[in-house]
């Protein structure tokens, strides 16, 4: 029996239809209501149909077996058999395609166009507790999905005119079958249905064939099952050229042709419709200039003028058209036009002029003012134009201040045509005058000025009786004059003159010798600045002076000196002296200037006044210090009066008579002047000093005190001395203990020493015992001294006395002197 996708074992099929009986568990088959019903059922190739046996709403059967007959002809061949999950297929059913069976349903999987037949379905149906044996005949047909179709066309590519047909062709598919075309172009877009094409179904007829008729053709074919779309079939028509159409960018047309300002851009485009593409030549004046169907002129000059001829050529069928056009090239005037307006009618009226020369055809100009006067003009019909130059005469008591007027300019190659413009207008103030010396003095200068206006102003140069001196001139007048002549004291008029103000106005100028102010005394106190000023008074014509100090010796005072510094300005030089003395630096200085009219000269008195004299000072302590290298100095003042500090003066006193006095040398300066006291140091201890004290009020100094010489330092050295005589005292007591103690354990070692110190007490004295082994010694010494029974005693060392009598020993008494020294 076949399970799942296992190999399917022998066909055991007949063999279980004898145990039908059995399978029927005893229960009574009732035949004569045995059901049959029959029914049609649609697969699709590839795909999967299921046939039931019976209703689908009926109990599954308990046993199925189904049968095949192909195309309803031929006996029936068994397919499956199947009771509960006990399933068992036939062999040789893959031509029909993947067969199983579940609760009496028969599915076929992948189904084949062989599958189309008639199957038959027995099987035996629980009802009630009994079975009922039912039949089913499903007539099964298999529909074959259409395949794509491709197009044939009757030629690639045909002439315009002819007749061409397309067909569409499939393989395979269930008919009935139906076709539909669509059309697209050639550069894409959407799928149209051909419209008044002749054909229908496979084929498709374009008779005769037109240039709409190009582009891609699909063709769609569809049955019951499936629609399918072929691959685009491209149709080239050819045709063409068409005559060429000449296009001009920038498009300017006139009579005969078209026109183009110079320096600029010209695109020249020809279109002659063509298939395949038209292959474009331009000529100009019958040659050759360029192969393409754009030809862009950059920049166009003059010379670049004429006739252009397009010529269009199919190369695939040999045809050619052309097309001409005439081109005239306009070119305007270089530049701008200029505008200019000048005095004119004895200073009266404003000649306005405008110019713009040059240019093909020649520029009109035309002169226009406010909208006001643009009106009144036209009504008297006064207005015109001119060609390159253009004159208006506007009368200067007609017109106000600030009236513009502009020149139109026009010119075929200027779309936007031209313009320039120019406003009447006087400046405002009245002219300056100046005056100005050349070098050395020969000549004096007069400039007038007033700038600005449209028209510029008109000055000129008058004396104060009226008359002319030199020519008119616009903004700027200059009136030269020798310094030879008597100047000083002469009125020179500027006579300014405008068209649009009158009467004009005028500035005047007087020559003059420099005119000098300074202060005619300056008082200052010794040490301070002092600042002397002069300063030129404004004239009518200041010339420019040379102004210079001098000292109260006469002598001019320059840059660069330690003494002075001098400051100058346009019109002012300043004096500073510094670091002023008393009285040296007092007296009368003077300032002068002098211009190439004349010289001036002022005096100034500087007064230089010193300080009040400071209070006296008293010395009121004056003592050396213990080593005489330093003095401590106090004082005191006497009196009243300002002051700004002190000032201490030493000098040596013990000279010898031939030798002069030492000067006076500063010890101390810049003493604080709340200070009183002052500690000296640096002084040779082998010298005698003296020494005295100033007070100081900035550069005054006061009367010296008295003279005096330091006192020596008090004796504080007792409390020293004591000290030290008495640590002596103790540090000679140590020793001494020291030194008898060392003796008396050394007495060998130090014998006379030891007998000088210990026997002076007597023959019976007993050398002191101090130690524990001065006692051993002592004892041992005693049985050693001791004579034995019977004999007489020995002399011995140890028994001689500590001081001998007079004459009794060799060495005479040692004496022994401590000295004790204590140090401060």
């Amino acid at each position: 029996m076949e399970r799942g996708r296992a190999v399917p074992p022998p066909w055991r099929g007949p063999w279980i239809l004898c145990l039908l009986p059995a399978l029927a568990g005893g229960q009574p088959l009732v035949a004569s209501e045995a059901a049959y019903e029959e029914w049609q059922v649609t697969g699709v190739r590839g795909r999967a149909v299921e046939m039931s046996c019976g209703l689908v709403a009926a109990a599954p059967p308990a046993v199925v077996f189904w049968s095949f007959t192909p195309r309803g002809e031929g006996p029936p061949r068994a397919l499956a058999v199947g009771s509960g999950r006990d399933v068992v297929v036939a062999p040789g059913t893959g031509t029909l395609g993947r067969v199983t069976l579940r609760n009496g349903t028969l599915e076929l999987r992948e189904l084949r166009v062989a599958a189309q037949g008639r199957f038959l379905c027995q099987g035996l149906f629980p009802e009630r507790g009994r079975l009922r044996v039912g039949y089913a005949a499903v007539l099964l047909r298999v529909l074959v999905p259409v395949s794509k179709p491709f197009v044939r066309p009757t030629a690639a590519a045909a002439a315009e005119g002819a007749a061409v047909a397309l067909t569409c062709t499939v393989r395979e598919g269930t008919e009935p079958l139906s076709f539909s075309w669509q059309h697209q172009e050639p550069r894409g877009g959407p799928s149209v249905s051909p419209v008044g094409l002749r054909g229908s179904g496979a084929e498709l007829s374009l008779t005769p064939a037109n240039r709409s008729h190009t582009g891609w053709y699909l063709c769609t074919a569809s049955n019951e099952v499936n629609s399918h779309t072929s691959e685009p079939v491209y149709l080239d028509i050819v045709y063409g050229p068409d005559e060429p159409a000449i296009s001009v960018e920038p498009f300017s047309p006139e009579q005969g042709g078209f026109s183009a300002g110079e320096r600029e851009d010209v695109v020249l485009s020809c279109l002659a419709p063509s298939n395949p593409p038209s292959r474009y030549v331009w000529l100009h004046n019958g040659t050759q200039v360029h192969v393409g169907q754009t030809y862009v002129i950059a920049a166009i000059a003059r010379a670049q003028a004429g006739t252009y001829t397009c010529l269009a050529e199919n190369t695939h069928l040999q045809t050619r058209t052309q097309a001409t056009i005439v081109l005239t090239v306009y070119y305007p005037p270089a530049g701008s036009p200029s505008c200019s307006a000048l005095a004119t009618g004895d200073l009266q009226d404003v000649a306005l002029r405008c110019r713009w020369l040059g240019g093909f055809p020649l520029a009109q100009l035309r002169w226009v003012g406010s909208l006001e006067e643009e009106k009144e003009e036209e009504e008297e019909g006064v207005m015109g134009t001119s060609f390159s130059m253009a004159t208006r005469i506007q009368p200067g008591v007609a017109t106000r201040n600030g009236s513009s007027f502009s020149c139109l300019a026009s010119h075929p190659a200027l779309p936007q045509g031209a313009a320039c413009g120019t406003t009447l207008w006087v400046p405002p103030g009245s002219p300056t005058c100046a005056a100005a010396a050349t070098k050395g003095d020969e000549y004096v200068m007069l400039q007038c000025r007033w700038e600005g206006g449209t028209p510029p102003v008109t000055l000129q140069w008058r004396d104060g009786g009226g008359r002319a001196l030199g020519d008119p001139t616009p903004s700027t007048a200059v009136l030269v004059l020798s310094t030879e002549g008597s100047l000083g004291g002469r009125e020179f008029v500027c006579a300014a003159a405008h068209p649009l103000r009158a009467p004009g106005p005028d500035c005047r100028l007087r020559l003059e010798v420099p005119d000098l102010e300074a202060a005619s005394e300056v008082a200052v106190l010794e040490g301070g600045e002092a600042l002397l000023t002069c300063r030129q008074r404004g004239t009518s014509a200041r010339l420019s002076a040379t102004v210079a100090w001098y000292d109260p010796k006469e002598r001019e005072v320059t840059q660069g000196l330690a003494k002075y510094r001098l400051e100058q300005g346009e019109a002012w030089l300043n004096l500073t002296v510094l670091d002023a003395e008393w009285p040296g630096d007092s007296g009368i200085y003077r300032c002068t200037a002098t211009n190439s009219v004349g010289t001036a000269s002022l005096p100034v008195r500087l007064r230089v006044d010193r300080y009040p004299a400071p209070p006296n000072v008293t010395i009121s302590k004056l003592r050396y210090t213990r080593a005489r290298t330093e003095v401590q100095l106090e004082w005191r003042t006497q009196g009243t009066g300002n002051l700004t500090g002190f000032m201490v003066q030493r000098r040596q006193t013990k000279k010898p008579l031939r030798e002069a006095p030492s000067p006076w040398e500063t010890a101390a300066g810049n003493i604080e002047p709340h200070s009183r006291d002052r500690r000296l140091g640096g002084l040779d201890p082998a010298v005698l000093y003296a020494f005295r004290v100033l007070a100081v009020n900035h550069r005054t100094a006061g009367h010296p005190s008295e003279v005096q010489t330091p006192a020596e330092p008090p004796f504080e050295a007792y409390p020293a001395v004591t000290g030290a005589a008495v640590a002596g005292m103790l540090v000679a007591t140590a020793a001494s203990l020291l030194a008898v103690r060392c003796i008396a354990r050394h007495r060998e070692t130090l014998p006379r020493l030891h007998d000088l110190l210990f026997r002076t007490a007597g023959p019976g004295a007993q050398e002191p015992v101090d130690t524990p082994e001065d006692a051993e010694a002592a004892a041992s010494g005693e049985e050693e001294a001791a004579p034995a029974p019977g004999e007489a005693p020995a002399p011995s060392t140890a028994a001689e006395p500590l001081s001998a009598p007079p004459g009794t020993t060799d060495d005479p008494p040692a004496d022994v002197t401590i000295t004790a020294t204590a140090t401060p």
